[in-house]
């Protein structure tokens, strides 16, 4: 069964009896329109492998979301508001932010293009995504779960969601995150309007490139002024990686509720490496994790001018994990130098039973899955 939310409708009656739309900002008067849903992208086979899980009831259905193999390990939100209004000091703009990264033995680097909008109080400004927008792209993600929301396009590959402001909302609330409706319209621009280029070099194959916005489109439609509509129709398009992930069957379903509870950015990035990652998890197979490759692969530790600090809010985010029932414990292990410096730490973790049970139930998904989007 698929729980009804406002906002939600048969994909052909949003657009048809609306005459005309509003394009996001960024738009140009010579770029080509962008493409809006049809209902055949709203009911199809891959569709349904990214919208089902394995679990045994509603109420644990609506518990989970997917988590994209690359992409979520993409540190694209590294950055934070206070950090950008350093930066933008004298009224300058951002320039563009470069990461390093390692995924899978591979080295990756991603470069973020800053998004510039209108701000809340009405002047222009640069934004790169943050939490905020990591938030609410976690939130349409978890939308287009729903039948008649998401939708899947394969001959123009490109998969994403239709849904109202309101619903959006609601759904950051009901996840305590909860924000206004100008702070969700600035976020859905600085997501449209934000450029990620990833490359990574490989022996084979050379140079490979992947340029995009994190949202490539966003369109609204609206009965009457989009200002003054809380409720009107939006859709977004999903980022290449994710329609890749979608049409390739690999992602993870994972307690996105449980994500979506912890207090820190920091937190959240760990639980879905965990998911990622930790795809054995058992109580005699324990997982390690090194502070230095969570600083380099998260990104979310530079702001801290002391290299126990930054250890420490590692360690305290793992808490936080095992607060959460995702880990049942773990243990530090520092790796001194001279005068007892601490130059690593290794952390070793044991999983909950409740974790050890949805990776159990997200392998046979993703087997099950794997197998029927094949045929």
């Amino acid at each position: 069964m698929t729980r009804k939310r406002d906002g939600f409708k048969k994909a052909g009656d949003i657009f048809q009896n609306i005459p005309g739309f509003s394009i996001a900002p960024r738009e140009t008067p010579s770029a080509p329109e962008p493409l809006t849903p049809s209902d055949p992208e709203f009911g199809n086979a891959q569709l349904s492998l990214f919208q089902n899980f394995m679990c045994n009831t509603d109420e644990e259905r609506q518990r989970f979301s997917n988590a994209i193999d690359l992409w979520d390990s993409v540190p694209r939100y590294s950055v934070n508001r206070q950090a950008m209004t350093k930066a933008r000091a004298n009224e300058k703009f951002l320039d563009n932010h470069q990461v390093t990264f390692h995924y899978r033995g591979r080295t990756y680097t991603s470069t973020i293009s800053p998004a510039r909008v209108t701000d809340l109080d009405g002047k222009v400004r640069d934004f790169y995504p943050s939490a905020t927008e990591e938030l609410v792209e976690d939130a349409l993600r978890k939308l287009a779960i729903e039948q008649q929301a998401g939708f899947f396009d394969k001959p123009n590959y490109r998969s994403g969601v239709v849904f109202s402001i309101y619903a959006l909302r609601e759904e950051l609330r009901m996840r305590g995150h909860s924000r206004s409706y100008q702070e969700v319209r600035l976020a859905l621009d600085i997501l449209s309007g934000s450029i990620i280029e990833i490359t990574s070099q490989d022996e084979e194959k050379g140079e490979v490139l992947i340029k995009a916005p994190y949202l490539p489109s966003l369109v609204a439609a609206s009965r009457s002024k989009l200002r003054d509509d809380p409720k009107a129709k939006w859709a977004v398009q999903f980022h290449p990686l994710v329609t890749g992930s979608i049409d390739k069957v690999t992602y993870r379903q994972f307690n996105y509720h449980a994500m979506m509870s912890h207090s820190t950015q920091l937190a959240r990035w760990l639980h879905k490496q965990l998911v990622l990652k930790y795809t054995f998890a058992d109580q005699l197979k324990p997982f390690e994790m090194r502070y230095s490759t969570i600083k380099r692969d998260s990104a979310l530790l530079g702001g801290y001018s002391r290299e126990r600090d930054a250890i420490e809010a590692v360690v305290a985010a793992f808490s936080e994990l095992q607060q959460r029932d995702i880990l049942a414990s773990y243990e530090r292990k520092d790796v001194t130098g001279p005068r007892k410096k601490i130059l690593d730490s290794v952390i070793t973790i044991w999983p909950s039973f409740e974790f050890i049970r949805e990776a159990k139930a997200a392998n046979k998904r993703l087997m099950v899955a794997k197998k029927e989007g094949t045929r």
